[in-house]
């Protein structure tokens, strides 16, 4: 009876012993297993989270002799829809053979060879998920070398409920090699092969009410961040529509008149007047110069300007034009410049004719070459004193567009300044745009008076009148001043050819020697606009279309 008893104790006691040898086997083939290798870098991490939070750190690094080998610790963690997470690391220390730097959002340590041991504390780790807490942190990452291994331990006031260890590339969801729970009061976690550059990134979950969440939340830094619409550019970007949208409503004010005359039928326009006995004569709307014309047209003093301007001199008797041989034209000086000329008239009379010279011929204009800056200057200022506009345009337009180059530098340069401090860049980039625009824009401000507006409309039943009047409409006496005098308008406003095929002059009293002045003519104004726009300062158009 006895030796069924033995024979059952005996194998129960073999059955404990070979139990116990195979787990000891195990548990020690699994601790070789787990060991880092020889020459290679390895980190052992240990986390304790205390009852207000803070967590603890202590990692045990062992480096070849003779290698030196550096971590940058991320204190940013992405957490999506353009969320980071923000760690704060203090009390960090270094015992062995290294150093370390914690400043701001700056966590850097160096370890060199042997066997160092650094702690920290870890602020903001903690946050609410739910109805539970959850505790993060990247216990390894920003190494620049390979880790063989890296070994992780957690422990907290009560027990974590779950685990998730992640490990690889940042933003991979590759799991560790291990990570469990292990005995309920704590986490293990294992990492094996981590190349440099990547993480393990931990995240551990507890009941609610352990401790107190401390994460602190922030928009995402960078440039998607710093350009992304927030209250305060929200605001800033209204308050920007609000005042260019105040600046078209402004311009289209001042503009509207223009646009009603252009868009408005042609009234009639009487150029044609009768004086006591009877004759015929020309007079233009407002006492409007040729040159003038295309100034309150266009805005701008062009070539063609100063062109009608000559002819009109010519048809006034202040200087007389003839073809001369050699495909060539002579201006004469007839009288000499009266206070009836205008300032810019007179500037264009000194430029052919300066003091002491009574004639000269087109090609010794060119060749001579005349300087036109004054020309254009008073003709500026002499729309502004007919009160057709209230600035120079050209002052107007040079004002704006500097005014917008300095805008889009501003704004340029608060958007580098906002996007690289507190964001709300887009309201930046708004400004720049906005300069940009009004660069631009700039051709289109300067802005016609009421009474330059009317002109316009006037200038528009003058085309109508060279358009529609025939030789019957003019007494035969008259047709030649009435020719003479309305030809300058015609240049101006691009109606010479059909002028000329109306009227058919052959013989003028201000234009000699041409054998056929309807071919004759066209070819001067060609060869005078060659020179004038050899002189600069002036555009070379020919034909203002109001």
């Amino acid at each position: 009876m006895r030796t069924p008893l033995l024979s059952a104790a005996v194998l129960k006691n073999w059955g404990v012993a070979i139990f116990a040898a195979a787990a000891l086997t195990s548990t020690t083939a699994a601790g070789a297993l787990a060991q880092p290798l020889p020459g290679t870098v390895s980190t052992e991490v240990r986390m304790k989270l205390e009852r207000d939070a803070k967590l603890t750190v202590t990692e045990t690094v062992t480096v070849p002799d003779g290698k030196t080998v550096k971590r940058t610790v991320p204190l940013r963690l992405a957490v999506g829809n353009d969320l980071e997470r923000q760690y704060q690391v203090t009390d960090a220390k270094v015992d062995g053979s290294g150093s370390v730097e914690a400043v701001g959002e700056k966590f850097s340590v160096v370890f060199k060879g042997g066997r160092t041991t650094l702690t920290y504390t870890v602020v903001g780790a903690v946050a609410p998920v739910g109805d539970a807490l959850e505790v993060r942190w990247q216990v390894a990452g920003g190494w620049d070398t390979e880790l063989d291994k890296v070994a992780v331990s957690f422990s907290a006031p009560d027990s974590p409920t779950s685990v998730n260890c992640l490990a690889g590339p940042v933003g991979s969801s590759q799991p560790c090699t291990s990570a469990d729970l292990a005995d309920g009061k704590g986490v293990r976690a294992q990492e094996i092969k981590l190349a440099a550059g990547e993480r393990v990134d931990l995240a551990i979950g507890l009941s609610a009410g352990v401790v107190p969440p401390n994460a602190v939340v922030v928009e995402e830094s960078g440039l998607a961040a710093a350009f992304a619409l927030t209250p305060v550019s929200g605001i800033a970007l209204g308050g920007l529509l609000v005042l260019l949208l105040g600046g078209v409503a402004l311009l289209w004010y001042l503009r509207g008149r223009d646009a009603a005359a252009l868009a408005s039928e042609v009234g009639a326009v009487s150029v044609l007047v009768r004086d006591q006995s009877g004759r015929v004569a020309f007079a233009s709307p407002d006492g409007v110069l040729p040159g003038q014309v295309g100034t309150v047209v266009d805005e701008h003093v062009d070539v063609v300007d100063v062109t009608a301007t000559v002819i009109d001199l010519a048809v006034r008797n202040y200087v007389w034009i003839a073809e001369t041989e050699g495909h060539d034209w002579q201006i004469v000086r007839r009288n000499p410049a009266d206070a009836s000329l205008s300032g810019y008239e007179k500037a264009v009379y000194t430029a052919l004719l300066p003091d002491g010279v009574d004639a000269v011929t087109v090609s010794e204009l060119r060749g001579r070459g005349i300087d036109l800056a004054r020309v254009r200057d008073e003709l500026y200022a002499d729309v502004v004193e007919k009160r057709w506009f209230v600035r120079r345009p050209d002052a107007e337009r040079s004002l704006f567009w500097w005014v917008g180059i300095v805008i889009a530098v501003l704004g340029v340069v608060a958007t580098v300044v906002l996007a690289l401090t507190i964001g709300n860049a887009l309201f930046g980039l708004a400004v720049a745009v906005g300069g940009v625009a009004l660069t631009f824009g700039a051709r289109s401000m300067p802005a016609r008076t009421k009474r330059g507006s009317e002109l316009l409309e006037h200038v528009r039943g003058l085309r109508g009148y060279l358009h529609g009047v025939t030789p019957d409409d003019v007494p035969e006496g008259d047709r030649e001043l009435v020719f003479s005098r309305s030809l300058p308008y015609a240049v101006v406003l691009g109606e010479t050819e059909r002028w000329l095929a109306t009227f058919g002059q052959q013989d003028l009293y201000w234009y000699g020697n041409a054998t056929d002045f309807r071919r004759s003519f066209p070819a001067f104004l060609g060869a005078l606009d060659g020179v004038l726009a050899q002189a600069g300062h002036l555009r070379s158009l020919r034909t203002p279309n109001p």
